[in-house]
C-alpha cells in the first residue's frame, strides 16, 4: 500500500513516514521544506520539493497513484495566522481544498487530515470532548476548522473517506520553535542558549502536551480504522506552563530564570482534551509521559 503524506518532511510529518516506513508501508512525501528538513526523512522515501498550491501536485498524484493521503502541510504559526491572516487561510484552507481535488480525481482511498485543539477556543478548565461547541479565538483555528468542513462535504458528495485527528499539543524531536505546540521547543532552544524563559500572561494557562511518536502512531492507525470520524489525539492531562517550566528543572541542572510578558492574543487559556473515542476508534493511547517526552526531546537537542 502506498501513502503519501504532504508536510511529510516537517516535526510531525517525519516521524509518521519514520512509523510508515517501520510497518512497511511504500511511502512518498510532498514538502516544500519552508520548516520541513529533508534529512528528517528515511532514504527509501519518495520525496518531492513542492509546495501543495503548486500545479505539479497533479503530476505527482498522476504519477504515483497514492491509496492514501495524510495531510500534515500547514501553516502552524498562531501569531502569524494573527498577522497574516490571507497567509493562513491560503496555505491551511486553499491548500487542503486543492490536495482534496486531486485526491477526488485519483480516487484515493482515505483521507487523513492533521486538525487541532484550537477548533475549540475557551472552552474553560475542562476535558474537551469531540462534541463540544467550535468557537476558534484566533484565525489560525479558523483555518483549521474549516477544512473538517469540506472534508466532510466531500466525503458526502464524492465518497472520499476520511479521518480527522484533533491534536493537543504536539512536542518531541524535530520541533522547531515555531507553531502552535511550540512551548517546549522555544524552552529548549532558550535553554541552549541559556537565555531567560519567556512565559506569556501569568503561567497558569495549561496546556494538554502529546508526545510526538505517539501522534505518529494515531495517524498510522487511522489508516485502516476511524473511517468517517473526528478524533481527539491527546493525554487528557493538563499541565500549567509554570509546571512545564519545573519540569525542565528535571532534565536541567542549569535553568535560565523565567521572564513573564503579557498575554498574546489568539492564545486559549485552558485545553484538555477528552480521548477516549480514540481509544474506542482506533485502539490507541499515548504512552509516554511529559517527564520521558521532555528526558527524549533534551537528548535529541543536546546530544
Amino acid at each position: 500500500m502506498k501513502v503519501l503524506v504532504t508536510g511529510g518532511a516537517g516535526f510531525i510529518g517525519s516521524h509518521i513516514v519514520d512509523v510508515l516506513v517501520e510497518k512497511g508501508y511504500e511511502t512518498v512525501v510532498i514538502d516544500n521544506l519552508s520548516t520541513g528538513n529533508k534529512a528528517f526523512l528515511p532514504p527509501e522515501v519518495t520525496f518531492y520539493e513542492v509546495d501543495i498550491s503548486s500545479d505539479s501536485i497533479d503530476n505527482i498524484f498522476k504519477k504515483e497513484l497514492p491509496d492514501m493521503v495524510i495531510h500534515q502541510a500547514a501553516q502552524v504559526d498562531v501569531s502569524k495566522s494573527i498577522k497574516q491572516p490571507s497567509v493562513d487561510a491560503l496555505s491551511n484552507i486553499m491548500g487542503t481544498i486543492l490536495i482534496l481535488e486531486t485526491c477526488k480525481k485519483y480516487k484515493v482511498k482515505k483521507f487523513i487530515y492533521a486538525s487541532s485543539c484550537s477548533v475549540y477556543g475557551e472552552t474553560g478548565d475542562v476535558s474537551i470532548q469531540e462534541l463540544f461547541p467550535i468557537k476558534p479565538i484566533s484565525f489560525y483555528g479558523m483555518s483549521k476548522y474549516t477544512p473538517e468542513v469540506y472534508i466532510k462535504l466531500f466525503n458526502e458528495q464524492f465518497g472520499l473517506p476520511y479521518t480527522i485527528l484533533r491534536y493537543a499539543n504536539v512536542y518531541g524531536p524535530r520541533q522547531t520553535p515555531k507553531g502552535e505546540g511550540g512551548v517546549v521547543s522555544i524552552f529548549f532552544e532558550k535553554l541552549m542558549n541559556q537565555e531567560p524563559f519567556v512565559i506569556f500572561g501569568d503561567g497558569h494557562q495549561t496546556r494538554d502536551f502529546v508526545y510526538v511518536k505517539d501522534v505518529a502512531e494515531a495517524n498510522v492507525l487511522a489508516l485502516q480504522k476511524g473511517k468517517n470520524e473526528t478524533i481527539n489525539i491527546g493525554t487528557n492531562t493538563k499541565t500549567s506552563i509554570n509546571e512545564l517550566y519545573s519540569l525542565f528543572g528535571k532534565v536541567s541542572s542549569s535553568l535560565p530564570t523565567p521572564h513573564y510578558s503579557p498575554s498574546r492574543s489568539g492564545d486559549i487559556l485552558y485545553s484538555r482534551l477528552d480521548n477516549r473515542k480514540a481509544f474506542e476508534l482506533l485502539g490507541w493511547k499515548p504512552i509516554t509521559t511529559l517527564e520521558q517526552g521532555l528526558v527524549q526531546t533534551y537528548n535529541y537537542f543536546f546530544s
